[in-house]
């Protein structure tokens, strides 16, 4: 199932990566492989813990070059082996409510002659939201790791 995209709402990175879903889907299921690529460098995700079913939580520590932590905990609603990953940061293990939600992502691995096109889409609840998360950098930031990513996947 597409999600329809509303450009007021989300953000999108679409790229055709030369490598077949599973390797991609390894990186994101896999903690030891996800933390290599994440974060676009010199930033890093560490601690990270994935329980991948719907209601299973994730947690991760995004780490900065200066020092800076920042905790990352959600939860998933949607994991379709090689196919679907959805999450939200609205919610916990569990599908407990968390206060002061961001987004919610849909990470999608379609196969497509000569390997995958990958969808990586963070929804919002609100234009501003969306606006703090551009402004964040989004499209360099996820730009960057999705080439990390597909530069990993290459080498399983």
């Amino acid at each position: 199932m597409q999600n329809p995209i509303d450009p007021t709402l989300d953000l999108v990175i679409e790229r055709r990566i030369d490598v077949p879903p599973g390797p991609l889907w390894a990186c994101w299921t896999r903690p030891e492989l996800m933390e290599r690529w994440f974060c676009p460098v010199p930033w890093k995700m560490t601690d990270i813990e994935l329980d991948l079913r719907p209601g299973g939580h994730f947690r991760g520590v995004i780490r900065g070059p200066g020092g800076e932590a920042m905790p990352n905990v959600g939860c998933y609603l949607e994991v379709l082996s090689e196919r679907r990953l959805v999450w939200t940061d609205a919610l916990t293990g569990g599908f407990r409510p968390k206060p002061e939600p961001f987004m919610t992502g849909i990470i999608t691995f379609d196969p497509i002659p000569g390997g995958t096109l990958y969808r990586a889409v963070a929804l919002h609840a609100d234009a501003e939201t969306r606006a703090k998360h551009e402004a964040m950098g989004f499209h360099e930031g996820w730009g960057k790791a999705t080439d990390q990513l597909a530069a990993l996947a290459r080498t399983i």
